[in-house]
């Protein structure tokens, strides 16, 4: 191939001197008879004939390399040399497009991007990305695009991700060269990937977003003053934007959009003055308002473009941390946050004011402090504002109990109390006179509220609820423990106990304050700034508060119930025997090991809570509905109520013996799920599927070391090849065995059988099969083809030879009836080589049996199955059997090359004649692909069929086309690429 792109430039060199030639010759000729130089148009006439001898010749011998070796090559069963033949074909259309770039050569392209390695697919967008990048080439290729077009949109959900980037850059280009190309259809399947977990693929389609919906802008007058806030030219893309956010319906995904538009996009996406504007000001006559679901979503894109310029970095899911960034870099972030803090520093409050009763807009916009330059407020004289901001934030705090507004306040309070700026002090005044008037105002109404007792009426307890909401989700964030709140709450706790009719929310709100008070007292006394009564005081908090949460986990209601087991597991965590390790000695007398009595009720609370049916669980909830969103939501919580237990036993803070338990359960249901398969195993069902992840996972646990689980693994296949065909068909003869499908689970271990293992393994499967079993393709059949793909997948050490085309294909076909016929060859009583292997040592080589009795196959098979079909009753370890396999398998080949030596040649001489007559006809039909009447016959001409077919070979072109199945159509394996990759045989050499 490098020996054709050199050719290649020796001829666009060539083309370019004839032209240059023609051209002197043309203007020679046209001067007058008497300023005419005879002598030098001979002169041109005879350069321009040389040259014209020289490029004929140039032409044959890439002809010749073309026919000879690309078109034999390009569908090599080598990936890397099919990569190097697209790359290079690349690069002849692009140096020399005069005479490659048609679609006698383009077709090759489009069909290889059908190739089932992301490789070759990626060279193929790499080859066609450089053809559409050039404007002048666009005309050429407007044949191809119609042809291709819908392979490339498919190719943006390959499986490889770089596959996958290159086609969105290919679509972009295309959509630069016409706009008219991609249909609606085709742009929607790139929109979505804006919010792919892969950054790469989100960034090529946010560029290709960028380009489609907001590269068409209104022009701006030279000299002109820069328009601003509403008059701005943004104005539009920012509601396009907003469009789309909703229109995509992914509403919790704002950050992952702006990250994947921020790269084309950073211009738009931090014209936060505009922004401001939409949410602020009035619309201008003739514009049409904001609704409130779209200031909604602005004002979540705003905070997420906030977020990026002030944090630089991609989201949650993107990227594997932070990187270092660079000083221009660096420059630009301080900048945007020096802007950012200027702009909203003025804007937030009336934002928040005209806001301040919706919980959504408000949560977003109290975040925005966050990421403040907070030097500002005074380097600027922006004081004002901040007393301004603090009004409104204490206002939102009086009006709302939601927990996520009232946390929102907590954050932006803590990140405003600063003490490395002038403003702390302002801050901190606010805050504490805040807290004073929420604690005084909970102590007044919980003392009325226990007093008052059964006839404590509903609006006293949402008062002494809300109050203790506020000061929870203040407590997260802050130091309370200036102002007692543990025996507040503890009394309050108490007295639900003895009472038993406290509100559930109250008692859920009040476990969390004490457990947050518990927290912060331990913070102190880490850091060696409390005195030796506190630490006393903090231990019998600690150990009541412990107990009053095991009481509560026979409470009544399972809320309260979860939540003082996740807070008991978590104190059990903290005050364990880990606290005193990093040189916290001093922490020692805190250190609380549970009793047996605790441990019990927190291993009954696990059987009972989350190892129940999920319908049953969510039966517990109140009666909500059963969909799926409640599904899930409970399967996540009995999740951490597991996870929370389990971290108890890794850290010895329970018996390890409690994890036997939880094994028990696991064994219980993975059993049950057993039983509801029944005996026949559906592979399309999720309980079939969960199973099939489940020994994937488990394959991994068995290491890297072959040898040291070779024993095992053996074992496990021999096992499960006797299970798979242990019961009959119950369609009678012909069907499947009962539990074949096990076959697909058995092929998650074949990549742990050592190479030469994987020959003997299949080598007992075929003991198992019938001559019927090999030649069946239907569906029911699959398990069985992918484990013997799997065993066969590097079990042959024999040397492979690098053949392809219409010969290889041939050859392949010739090659596999060549080989000796399957014959069972074994000892006269299998009894005797189980106990001449079981006397083999495991690392000598094993002798040659000598016996040359002939079974019946059919005989030889029957006496081998297990329950239906009868199987040797002694049992050898795996090792010694995989021995005795070998002996078996080499006596029967010694015995097939003698018997098949003459049916072997005389197959080898009609192999040979076949291959001499399929050259004499044309590899490829020179199919021109500018005859759309003829399109029929490049699919018929693409052939990417390598795979070994059990027919006869064909010398007629039709003929061959109808024994071809269907699924070798390229367009029937249109999509193959995403789901599994494609397979392309490497023939072995003939075995005499």
């Amino acid at each position: 191939m490098k020996l054709m792109t050199a050719l290649v430039n020796v001829a666009l060199n060539l083309s370019i001197n004839m032209d240059n030639t023609q051209r002197q010759y043309e203007a020679e000729r046209n001067k007058i008879v008497a300023k005419r130089a005879n002598d030098r148009l001979e002169l041109l006439l005879q350069k321009r004939k040389e040259l014209q001898e020289n490029q004929d010749e140039i032409e044959n011998m890439m002809n010749a390399i073309f026919k000879g070796v690309f078109v034999h090559r390009y569908r090599d069963s080598i990936a890397e040399i099919r990569a190097i033949c697209i790359e290079e074909i690349g690069v002849w259309m692009k140096l020399y497009s005069d005479a490659f770039l048609n679609d006698s050569y383009l077709k090759y392209v489009g069909w290889t991007m059908h190739d089932k390695q992301g490789e070759v697919r990626l060279k193929c967008l790499t080859a066609l990305q450089g053809l559409y990048y050039n404007r002048e080439l666009n005309a050429r290729l407007e044949l191809f695009t119609s042809r291709f077009k819908d392979r490339i949109v498919s190719m943006t959900l390959d499986k490889e991700y770089d596959v996958a980037v290159q086609a969105i850059r290919l679509l972009t280009l295309v959509l630069n060269s016409t706009d008219e190309v991609l249909t609606p259809e085709d742009c929607e399947s790139v929109y979505h990937l804006v919010y792919s977990a892969h950054r790469p693929v989100a960034i090529a389609a946010g560029e290709f977003l960028f380009k489609k919906l907001f590269s068409q802008r209104e022009p701006e007058e030279e000299g002109a003053p820069k328009r601003r806030g509403r008059q701005s030219p943004n104005v539009n893309l920012i509601k396009t934007t907003v469009f789309f956010f909703l229109e995509s319906e992914l509403h919790e995904h704002a950050a992952y959009l702006v990250d994947s538009l921020w790269e084309c996009g950073a211009e738009l996406l931090k014209d936060w003055e505009c922004m401001i504007s939409l949410l602020l000001d009035d619309p201008l006559p003739g514009e049409e308002a904001l609704t409130d679901r779209q200031e909604t979503a602005l004002i979540e894109i705003m905070l997420c473009t906030v977020r990026q310029a002030a944090e630089c970095h991609p989201p949650v899911g993107r990227g594997s941390g932070k990187r270092v960034m660079t000083a221009k870099e660096k420059k630009t972030q301080l900048d945007d946050r020096t802007r950012m803090t200027e702009l909203f520093a003025v804007a937030l409050p009336p934002l928040l004011a005209k806001y301040a009763v919706d919980a959504e807009k408000v949560t977003n916009l109290l975040q925005l402090p966050q990421f403040f330059d907070l030097e500002i407020y005074t380097t600027g004289r922006l004081e004002k504002h901040l007393e301004s901001l603090l009004r409104q934030i204490r206002e939102i705090v009086e009006k709302h109990t939601d927990t996520e507004v009232l946390e929102s306040c907590s954050k932006t309070y803590y990140a405003l109390c600063n003490e490395e700026f002038t403003i702390f002090n302002r801050v901190d005044i606010a805050r504490s006179q805040l807290l004073d008037e929420l604690v005084d105002k909970f102590n007044r109404l919980l003392e009325d509220f226990l007093q008052e007792g059964e006839d404590a009426d509903e609006d006293d307890a949402y008062q002494v609820l809300s109050t203790l909401k506020r000061i929870t989700a203040f407590h997260n964030a802050h130091d309370l423990s200036g102002w007692d709140l543990f025996t507040s709450n503890f009394k309050l706790l108490n007295t639900g106990i003895e009472n038993g009719d406290m509100p559930e929310q109250i008692v859920i709100h009040s476990l969390q304050c004490t457990h947050y008070v518990i927290l912060w007292n331990l913070a102190k006394s880490s850091e060696g700034s409390s005195k030796k009564d506190d630490m006393v005081t903090l231990r019998k908090q600690m150990r009541a508060f412990c107990m009053m949460c095991q009481r509560y986990l026979t409470n009544v209601n399972t809320a309260v119930k979860e939540q003082a087991f996740t807070i008991l597991c978590d104190l059990l965590l903290i005050f364990s025997h880990q606290m005193v390790s990093g040189g916290r000695e001093h922490l020692e007398p805190l250190v609380y090991s549970p009793e047996d009595s605790l441990q019990s009720e927190l291993l009954s609370f696990i059987l009972n809570h989350v190892f129940i049916d999920q319908d049953d669980d969510i039966n517990s909830t109140d009666g909500q509905q059963d969909d799926e969103a409640v599904k899930i939501e409970a399967l996540h919580k009995r999740r951490n109520l597991l996870a929370a237990y389990c971290k108890l036993i890794i850290y010895c803070v329970v018996e390890m013996k409690t994890g036997a338990d939880i094994f028990k359960q696991y064994m219980r249901l993975f059993n049950e799920m057993l039983s509801e398969l029944g005996h026949g195993f559906d592979r399309s069902s999720s309980a079939f599927c969960g199973i099939k992840e489940l020994a994937r996972r488990f394959s991994l646990t068995f290491g890297l070391d072959q040898v040291k689980t070779r024993d095992a693994i053996a074992m496990l296949h021999k096992d499960g090849i006797e299970f798979a065909f242990k019961e009959p068909s119950p369609q009678g003869e012909g069907g499947p065995p009962l539990h074949l499908a096990f076959l697909d689970i058995l092929s998650e271990f074949s990549s742990k059988l050592m190479r030469q293992d994987k020959r003997t393994v299949h080598m007992y499967l075929e003991r198992f099969m019938t001559f019927q079993m090999a030649l069946q393709r239907e569906d029911c059949w699959l398990p069985l083809i992918s484990y013997r793909n799997s065993l066969q997948a590097g079990g042959d050490d024999d040397t492979m030879s690098v053949m392809s085309g219409y010969s290889s294909r041939g050859s392949s076909i010739r090659s596999k009836k060549a080989k000796p016929s399957s014959i069972s060859s074994e000892s006269s009583s299998s009894s005797e080589v189980w106990q001449q292997s079981l006397q083999t040592p495991v690392m000598m080589p094993s002798p040659h049996l000598t016996s040359t009795a002939m079974r019946d196959p059919k005989r030889g098979r029957d006496d081998s199955y297990m329950g239906v079909y009868a199987l040797p009753h002694e049992q050898p370890s795996s090792v010694t059997w995989m021995l005795a396999q070998r002996q078996q398998e080499e006596a029967r080949q010694q015995q097939e090359r003698a018997m098949n030596y003459v049916k072997l040649r005389t197959n080898l001489q009609h192999a040979i004649t076949g291959l001499m007559e399929e050259d004499e006809e044309p590899i490829v039909e020179d199919v021109m692909m500018s005859s759309e009447g003829r399109m029929d016959d490049l699919n018929e001409g693409m052939d990417f069929d390598t795979m070994d077919i059990d027919l006869p070979p064909s010398k007629n072109r039709r003929e061959r086309s109808e024994l071809k199945p269907d699924y070798f159509d390229p367009a029937s394996i249109m999509d193959e690429s995403v789901r599994k990759p494609p397979h392309f045989t490497h023939f072995g050499s003939l075995e005499f």
